[in-house]
């Protein structure tokens, strides 16, 4: 076996161009599964993480009231009161499709909602400068709000100069008491820091919706996601009698789906990439054939020197997979560098995924296994005679 893979290796060197061009079918294909591979997850892995910054453990519910089946907001914070060892927060959610204005400026994309006063720790938010809504406040219908950093900073300037300003708001003026802290990465119209917060109660009337039909649940813990979801489905089945007037999105579940998404991609992608380690096992397999066709008067020779049929085969296979071998290690570095420079370009961080390595270099070893062996056995199979009298 040792004294085969240096013959191997004598024989790669001794053929330098010629191997190197059997080679580069192999390091292109290898170098392809991984950029393809890792730029995708890498990519992927951004676009989830950038979801899962919504809260993985919130979930969305959205009901349908009907004159005789019916769900309050009275009922709702009973059974949320019921099962806090479950969740950690709950919030009702009304919308506000409406315009923010501050004398001659005006926010036509800001997102205008009214939530209770849990509803910042159910984001994960904190307070830049003020005070967050309060449960007071709800209760008496006090038009206050507090507003995103893109807001405060827009209109006024800075958060501290929008604390105890006035906002209008659908044509009602609302009191500034607080202004939560920058989340995003840019400070931009539509963006994740361009929002106002009212107490739900005044949204409710501003948007003259008598039944409160959305709510955010926040779990303890991302793993009792399944189990929560199962309590409010029976308390609403309870109600409703049906499954058509109540939805439950869990964000969980939306993260869960875009993993299986990436990893159906991934593999498709790599699939793709791998078709070109199939055409370098026909280019590996075809050179082989030129080995042996070349070496014919040296196989005649070793075999009347009592050279068996194994030991014949054992060579040209074990060259075949060394040969293989090389460019799929060349690929590796090939394509760990081009990776990093692709996810560069892109302005993602990318990193050569361990899986795509070791499936590519697995395949480039098995791709020489197994169309070296033709050529192996076609060596292993010519008689002595024949073989001493080629030319």
């Amino acid at each position: 076996m040792l004294q085969s893979f240096k013959m191997a290796l004598r024989s790669i060197w001794g053929n330098k161009m010629r191997s190197f061009l059997t080679m580069l079918g192999i390091i292109i294909g290898v170098a392809s599964v991984i950029i393809l591979v890792s730029v995708v997850n890498a990519y992927m892995s951004t676009v989830v993480e950038s979801f899962a910054s919504m809260g993985v453990n919130q979930m969305t519910v959205r009901l349908t009231n009907t004159p005789t089946r019916s769900v309050s907001e009275d009922q709702m914070y009973e059974f949320y009161e019921e099962n806090q060892d479950k969740f950690a927060q709950m919030s009702p959610q009304v919308t506000v499709s409406t315009v923010v204005k501050h004398g001659s400026d005006n926010l036509s994309s800001t997102n205008v909602g009214g939530y209770s006063e849990e509803y910042l720790d159910l984001k994960g938010y904190e307070l830049e400068t003020g005070r967050n809504i309060q449960y007071s406040d709800i209760i008496s219908r006090q038009k206050i709000c507090v507003a995103g950093y893109f807001v405060a900073n827009e209109l006024y300037g800075s958060p501290e100069k929008a604390l105890g300003e006035t906002l209008k708001i659908g044509g009602y003026a609302f009191k500034i008491v607080g202004v939560v802290c920058q989340e995003g990465d840019e400070l931009e119209e539509g963006g994740t820091d361009d929002f106002v917060w009212i107490p739900y109660s005044v949204a409710a009337k501003m948007s003259r919706n008598a039944d409160i039909n959305q709510y955010v649940f926040a779990t303890e813990n991302v793993e009792e996601t399944e189990n929560c979801k199962a309590l409010l489905e029976e308390f609403f089945m309870e109600v409703y009698k049906t499954d058509n007037l109540y939805r439950i999105t869990a964000n969980s579940e939306m993260v869960d789906s875009l993993n299986e998404q990436i990893a159906m991609m991934s593999a498709m992608l790599g699939g793709i990439a791998g078709i070109s380690l199939l055409v370098a096992g026909v280019g590996v397999m075809n050179i082989m054939l030129v080995s042996v066709t070349e070496r014919t008067r040296e196989i005649g020779i070793r075999k009347s020197l009592g050279a068996r049929r194994k030991v014949i085969m054992e060579q040209f296979v074990i060259e075949a997979a060394v040969t293989s071998s090389i460019g799929g290690i060349m690929g590796i570095l090939l394509g760990s560098a081009a990776t990093r420079l692709v996810g560069a370009a892109m302005g993602i961080t990318a990193n050569p995924t361990l899986g795509a390595v070791l499936v590519s270099f697995s395949v480039s070893v098995g791709i020489g296994l197994l169309f070296g062996y033709m050529p192996a056995s076609r060596a292993a199979r010519l008689n002595p005679i024949d073989a001493l009298r080629s030319e």
